[in-house]
């Protein structure tokens, strides 16, 4: 089968943005046709909760629509925006329906066209395989029982339907992972399908670049998720459709469902070398990292190799979501154990391999956070004390290398040279007139070690980042400094 991605995915730095942590704009709420804000909401900065609301909105991201357009940032994935009864918004309530809280149907429309005008892409957060108790129809079966017309809607093994006497005796219905709140759709029932397709389709009608699909392998069911592909890309062939699955995927990545997964496989490898020993990974053994091992040089190039040259298609390849951290997991430094020169080797390397990088909000200032919900901190535009302003440099500096670079966001893969604690690799790029070739050199020992150039380069590639303009000339050695990198691009 012949496989096609999105051209544009492999040209975008990717921002993720949790809309109740990001931004806000209270000053609009209750104006112009934008509904009252509610006031319950916890201080913007407070420590998050489970049901705690800190009240981000869809207006307050586009006040920052220029921050990240000077990060580098051309792609925003957004987690769920949708009607909810919590500050997540993973129980959506209403598919067609915006959050008020987040601003409503009018904040998005403007939010979106704001971001295009930057051209910024919008990728949205898609919940397809579990809602709330709140949806319609399941609140259908909870007011009418067995006699309602939405029964096959849902997994229910008896009745009255227990939603909430939860101490007294389990749900009788199938919940995602157990979760009472999280009713499971049968998605065997005709209605069920056209209903999520028809969600997919009318978003895509309105604007949005994309899908990215939270949990899609609980739909066990290849043909529900080809006619996914086929309806979505009627409406757009170059709508990004990225499923979250933490392990190899092969099976959905074969052209006719998903054009990538977010590449949670590139993140355990990049944590085992360039954090390695240590990393704290108290949270990691229950949640979808699992116990990260540390890697030698030798055992990360060919994880390397592996993900970008033998376990899917060069098309997916350039496709994929790579992840340094996301909703889900402890924040990067702090999983790095507070080590920013290790989160800036791995910020690097995330920037010069293949994919499309994708920022977890306020990494980029070295906010830090253990599990769900500490990971999802209000973004601290309050008190700009606490960023990290060099951090912010380095990965601004990344960003744009990788945009000025054809060969960091189009090119091959090859590794150059692995040791136990240096690796290198080279990024090619060939079409038409344009000729870019990259070569990235990590040492993350303590001390200085030396690399000859390979056979092949005769000073066309000038350094970047450390001695910019330096070339690199064939059989040369270069020394990398200790918990370092070099890079040499054209």
């Amino acid at each position: 089968m012949e496989i096609n991605t999105p051209d544009w995915v492999k040209d975008a730095v990717f921002y993720q943005i949790f809309p109740d942590r990001f931004a806000h704009r209270k000053s609009a709420f209750g104006q112009n046709g934008y509904p009252f804000k509610p006031t319950n909401l916890q201080p913007w900065g407070a420590k998050p909760t489970y049901h705690g609301f800190m009240g981000g909105d869809l207006l307050g991201i586009i006040d920052k629509l220029d921050y990240l357009a000077d990060l580098g940032i051309n792609a925003i994935y957004l987690n769920p925006i949708f009607a909810s009864a919590s500050n997540h918004r993973y129980h959506a309530h209403d598919y067609y329906q915006v959050d008020p809280i987040l601003g409503g149907n009018m904040a998005f429309f403007e939010f979106l066209h704001a971001a295009h005008d930057r051209g910024i892409r919008v990728v949205l957060d898609g919940v397809f395989n579990h809602a709330s108790r709140g949806f319609f129809q399941f609140n259908h079966l909870l007011e009418c029982g067995a006699e309602s017309p939405y029964v096959d809607w849902f997994h229910v093994h008896g009745w009255p339907i227990n939603a909430y006497d939860l101490r007294a005796k389990k749900p009788n219905y199938d919940g995602w992972w157990g979760n009472a709140a999280l009713p499971e759709f049968n998605t065997d029932t005709t209605a069920v399908r056209e209903f999520l397709w028809g969600v997919a389709t009318h978003w895509l009608e309105q604007g949005i670049d994309g899908w990215r699909l939270d949990v899609p392998n609980e739909i066990d069911d290849d043909a529900f998720w080809q006619e996914f592909r086929r309806r979505v890309k009627a409406i757009n062939p170059e709508a990004y459709i990225v499923g979250e699955l933490w392990q190899d995927a092969a099976r959905w990545l074969q052209g006719d469902q998903f054009d990538a997964q977010m590449d949670y496989n590139f993140t355990r490898a990049a944590f085992g070398f360039f954090a390695g020993d240590n990393m704290d990974q108290r949270d990691t053994p229950g949640m979808g990292y699992g116990l990260m091992p540390t890697l030698t040089g030798q055992e990360f190039a060919l994880e390397l190799d592996r993900l970008t040259n033998h376990l899917y298609h060069a098309e997916v390849v350039q496709a994929q979501m790579t992840m340094l951290g996301s909703h889900d997991t402890p924040r990067l430094l702090t999983i790095a154990n507070n080590d920013k020169t290790a989160v800036r080797l791995m910020l690097l390397c995330q920037m010069t391999y293949p994919g499309a990088p994708n920022i977890y909000y306020g990494d980029e200032i070295g906010m830090t956070g253990h599990a769900d919900p500490d990971c999802r901190r209000a973004f601290p535009w309050h008190d700009e004390s606490v960023w990290d302003r060099e951090l912010l440099a380095d990965v601004r500096a990344y960003v744009h290398l990788r945009h000025e670079i054809p060969a960091l966001r189009r090119g091959t893969f090859e590794v150059l040279y692995a040791d136990a604690n240096m690796v290198a690799y080279q990024r090619r790029y060939q079409q038409g007139e344009i000729d870019s070739t990259a070569v990235i050199v990590f040492n993350r020992g303590t001390s200085p070690q030396s690399i000859t150039c390979p056979v092949g380069f005769a000073g066309q590639l000038p350094e970047k980042l450390a001695n910019p303009g330096k070339p690199l000339t064939a059989g040369k050695k270069y020394v990398v400094n200790g918990r370092s990198a070099r890079i040499w691009a054209n």
